[in-house]
């Protein structure tokens, strides 16, 4: 591998990212398999903190990391 060639999307914070989503994955398939997705929504739009409004946040900072793992990197000369 040259010095010039940058794996691009395979760092850390794409790893952080993924890990991020797949747990909020496991978590919403989980409550829509016990509760169903009216009672889900029913959670979602509540006022109190709930499992799945922690689980929107997680995919919404893993699709953040996800982000900030593929943006370009300057090379110092």
């Amino acid at each position: 591998m040259s010095h010039e060639y940058y794996r691009r999307g395979r760092n850390w914070y794409t790893a952080i990212g993924a890990l991020f989503l797949i747990m909020a994955g496991i978590v919403i398939v989980r409550q829509l398999l016990i509760w169903g997705p009216e009672f889900m929504s029913d959670f979602l739009l509540s006022s109190e903190i709930t499992n799945e409004k922690i689980s929107a946040g997680m995919i919404g900072f893993g699709v953040f990391m996800i982000a900030l793992g593929f943006r370009r990197h300057e090379q110092p000369r």
